[in-house]
């Protein structure tokens, strides 16, 4: 009998603005939630053949699930795969509830001697009450088979009739309430004939244990040359009771959230999707509303690798916030679905005074799903989010980084890593534009010196001497992927040519709000230590670990730190002030120095997470300055090049990778002469580094730290240390959250007043509460003409523009170099320089296309002249 087909409409919608609207607990705290009659049945028997199980399930891992023939299929026979069931959870409330599902036996390589447990997970909790946790790190009441076929509920073991598991079997879970536990009961039948293979009853179990996600397990401790083959397939799982949650909302794809950027009124959105590619005739469309009704902009399908898809707007009108869909219809094999997930392209902020945005970097999974970073940031309500890198870790999630495995299976492994990532973040960037950059673990190094997209040396395995080596470990089609998925969104590419391995770059302006951002690209055309120190300095991942090896004597390398491309590209963005850009900011990976210390017997800082935590206002003694060549202190010539070149458009700079926040100005001659810079602190603190340098602690306190002032990093660069927040005791739980100097930043642009504040908030604390609740030494206010701390020689006369402009001038020396450019903060301006001489002005009204050119002017100690300039 043919069944109708008919269209099933599914909005992933946006979250409601409270803490308690995305954070589902099981316990008490749900008890005002509806408890709703529950005959959850699954129907992958209308979908297709896909490598996803669909949108109510969370595979551990994504890669080892798969639907096929109508079932859920576990491809591997390895250890804690689970499915989660995201829409219904059990909660504190009593109630009768069946179990059941079959399973058919994949392998023939099970002995009766592995250690098997073939079944389900019934109250799957994870370290937080939320069911995101939950679905990724559940642990909960185990039921099932084991190898030689005894039952297994939980840690107790029973016996029974068969001597092994089945080729197919149905197991059913029954539990009735008693008092305030349960009587739990267990079938196992034989799916065709329905004969009773099994019985298990009476067997007490408190609420407790029940209380949470569902969830399917395949759990198989075997012989790691057998693993690759496919375990067990999942069909008809139905859950019953009269007193369960269901949120229906909390569908994970197949759109699992979307990013964007605006510039110079082109629109660039990527949305990640769920690897659905394989559905014939399914089609991805970006919808705006216009007038009230959604209408369709853009259609495509899923065909990267990295189940991402690119959409593209030219001349987008900014002057209002406008609603945004990605609109996704999968025809099933009796109806068809729409999926929804809704955002906003938000209204350029041109007309905003101040212009704020938040930085966010290094994301382990310790607060996974990180409900306190959505709830805090929310309040601050910026413009504008930054992530820079070090969205995950290899470890993120659990299981470790795929590495010798298909190419699909390795970007199948990424995408639950920065699945994620979005899961946790997508709120903050759904209505917001967003700039994401991957650093050395979104590409599964722990360091990159990608010496321009070689191919690393890999045949001694994919550590420390892969990293040293150069280049990336992992194929280039995966980095290519991770690349698109994170940075597809972003402005064109500066220069889009290729590196090696065709490895593709993402380097690039950013101009929005009035504020011009340079996107760079920190790792991927720097040098290798390893190949540019002398042998006798025993470089290993990137330490010098010869005791006697001074590297300060070593600065100026024949080394690559930015690259030719990327200072091409500096020089020309320093120059461009196009679409009202009144600032200047630099965003990359990570610092122009390293500031951060170990204790002197240290060799690398394969220590830094077994250091101790210090007390609140403690001072740590013994440290010294690091030379870890994975920042971009090192090669300090090169450094010293990119910190001239950013100087002389007074641009602030922006990173993150240092696991520690930190606010410095960097120096060349002397200290002062540069720019400011801000490195975030981590949101999830893997590596929670230090800055305790050797200095007069006698007075130090939490409020007044002894280590503000004049410091040099390892490799001997000048930096003015302002502010570090570095990790003490907080007393909060849990530890390895809190004690760890995690949080984030938010940098306030004042376009009228050419100032820079900023922000550095613990994860801990409420915005709300006041200035003090930050780390110690913030907030910081800076001037934009603070960015060139270089002290003046000379001066040329001051230049007073009629008519009330700002225009953009440029000051060059007499072989017509750049000194510096900047857009007049007034209508009039004082510019100083560096050497007495004769220069030239050019000041341009590009609002109007106008332009004036004044040359041979005598740079004076004392300059009291005035040239007015009148563009008409």
């Amino acid at each position: 009998m043919n069944r109708r087909k008919y269209i099933k409409t599914i909005a992933l919608g946006s979250l409601l603005p409270t803490f308690s609207s995305y954070a589902f607990p099981f316990g008490v705290n749900n008890a005002s939630k509806q408890l709703e009659k529950t005959n959850f049945k699954s129907n992958w028997h209308h979908w297709p053949d896909m490598k996803w199980v669909g949108p109510e399930y969370w595979g551990n891992r994504l890669q080892d699930w798969q639907l096929k023939n109508g079932m859920a299929v576990c491809k591997v026979t390895a250890k804690n795969r689970t499915l989660q069931l995201l829409t219904v959870q059990k909660t504190e409330q009593l109630s009768e509830l069946e179990v059941g599902v079959e399973i058919a036996l994949q392998t023939t390589s099970i002995n009766p001697t592995d250690k098997v447990c073939l079944g389900m997970r019934l109250g799957c909790k994870g370290p937080f009450d939320d069911y995101r946790s939950a679905a990724v790190f559940g642990k909960g009441l185990d039921i099932g088979l084991t190898a030689n076929g005894s039952l297994q509920i939980g840690e107790r073991i029973y016996e029974t009739a068969l001597k092994e598991i089945p080729g197919s079997f149905k197991l059913v879970v029954h539990l009735l309430p008693k008092n305030d536990a349960y009587v739990l009961s267990v079938t196992i039948k034989d799916p065709e004939t329905h004969q009773v293979l099994h019985h298990q009853k009476d067997i007490d179990t408190s609420n407790a244990t029940v209380m949470g996600n569902f969830a399917l397990l395949a759990d198989a401790t075997i012989d790691k040359s057998m693993s690759n083959q496919s375990f067990a397939a999942f069909s008809n799982w139905a859950i019953i009771s009269e007193k369960l949650i269901q949120h229906k909302e909390q569908l994970f794809g197949p759109i699992c959230f979307a990013q964007y950027t605006l510039h110079d009124k082109k629109l660039k959105l990527t949305a990640q999707l769920a690897p659905i590619e394989e559905i014939s005739g399914h089609s991805v469309h970006l919808q705006c509303k216009e007038e009230g009704s959604w209408k369709t902009k853009s259609t495509t399908e899923l065909k990267h690798i990295g189940r991402a898809v690119n959409f593209e707007l030219e001349n987008w009108n900014a002057q209002s916030d406008v609603p945004y869909r990605i609109l996704v219809e999968i025809p099933l094999k009796n109806e068809t679905h729409h999926y929804t997930y809704e955002g906003t392209i938000a209204k350029e902020p041109m007309d905003k005074e101040m212009v704020s945005a938040a930085v966010f970097s290094c994301n382990f999974h310790y607060g996974f799903p990180d409900n306190d970073i959505h709830r805090n940031v929310t309040k601050l309500n910026p413009d504008i989010m930054l992530f820079l890198g070090d969205q995950f870790y290899e470890a993120t999630g659990g299981f470790g980084a795929a590495r010798n495995a298909s190419l699909d299976d390795l970007c199948l492994d990424y995408l639950r890593k920065w699945m994620m990532f979005g899961w946790s973040y997508r709120e903050l960037f759904r209505h917001k534009p967003c700039a994401i950059i991957p650093d050395d673990h979104d590409v599964y190094h722990g360091n990159v010196w990608g010496e321009s997209g070689k191919k690393a040396d890999t045949s001694t395995g994919y550590g420390m001497l892969a990293q040293d080596s150069g280049g990336y470990k992992m194929p280039p089609e995966w980095v290519n992927m991770v690349q698109f998925t994170q940075t597809s969104h972003l402005p064109d590419p500066y220069d889009p040519t290729p590196v090696k391995q065709d490895i593709g770059v993402y380097y690039t302006h950013w101009n929005y709000a009035g504020i011009s951002f340079a996107i760079l690209e920190d790792r991927k055309f720097k040098s290798a230590p390893k190949h540019v120190l002398p042998p006798e300095a025993q470089v290993r991942n990137g330490w010098i670990q010869n005791k006697d090896f001074d590297i300060k004597k070593h600065r100026d390398h024949d080394a690559v730190l930015l690259g030719k491309r990327q200072h091409d590209f500096i020089d020309d963005w320093t120059q461009d002030w196009n679409n009202g850009a009144a600032l200047k900011v630099v965003l990359s990976q990570t610092n122009f120095a390293t500031v951060a210390t170990l204790p002197k017997t240290a060799m690398n800082d394969d220590v830094v997470p077994s250091l101790p935590i210090p007390k609140k206002g403690e001072y740590v003694v013994g440290d010294v300055p690091t030379v870890d060549m994975d920042s971009n202190g090192w090669p300090a010539n090169e450094r010293d090049r990119a910190v001239k070149a950013l100087r002389k458009c007074f641009a602030f700079h922006i990173a993150g990778d240092q696991h520690l926040g930190s606010f410095i100005q960097y120096g060349v001659e002397e200290h002062g002469d540069s720019g400011y810079a801000f490195a975030g602190p981590a949101l999830n603190n893997i590596w929670p580094r230090r800055f305790w340098p050797e200095v007069d602690a006698s007075q130090h306190t939490y409020e007044n730290p002894a280590y503000v002032g004049d410091h040099e990093d390892g490799f001997g660069n000048k930096i003015s240390v302002h502010a570090v927040g570095n990790p003490f005791d907080t007393a909060l739980e849990p530890a390895i959250i809190h004690n760890r100097a995690t949080g984030y930043g938010l940098v306030t642009f004042n376009k009228s007043e050419r100032t820079i504040t900023t922000a550095c908030w613990p994860r801990y604390s409420d915005p709300t509460k006041g200035l003090k609740e930050q780390f110690p030494g913030w907030p910081i206010t800076v001037k934009q003409m603070d960015n060139y701390g270089r002290k003046a020689v000379a001066w040329l006369p001051t230049i007073k523009v009629e008519n009330g402009l700002k225009p953009v001038i440029s000051v060059f020396d007499k072989q017509q170099q750049l000194v510096y450019t900047v857009r007049m903060p007034t209508d009039t301006f004082a510019p100083k320089v560096f050497s007495k001489g004769q220069y030239t002005i050019v000041i341009q009204d590009l609002e109007n296309n106008r332009k004036k050119t004044i040359k041979h002017i005598k740079a004076k100690t004392k300059n009291t002249k005035v040239l007015d300039v009148d563009f008409e």
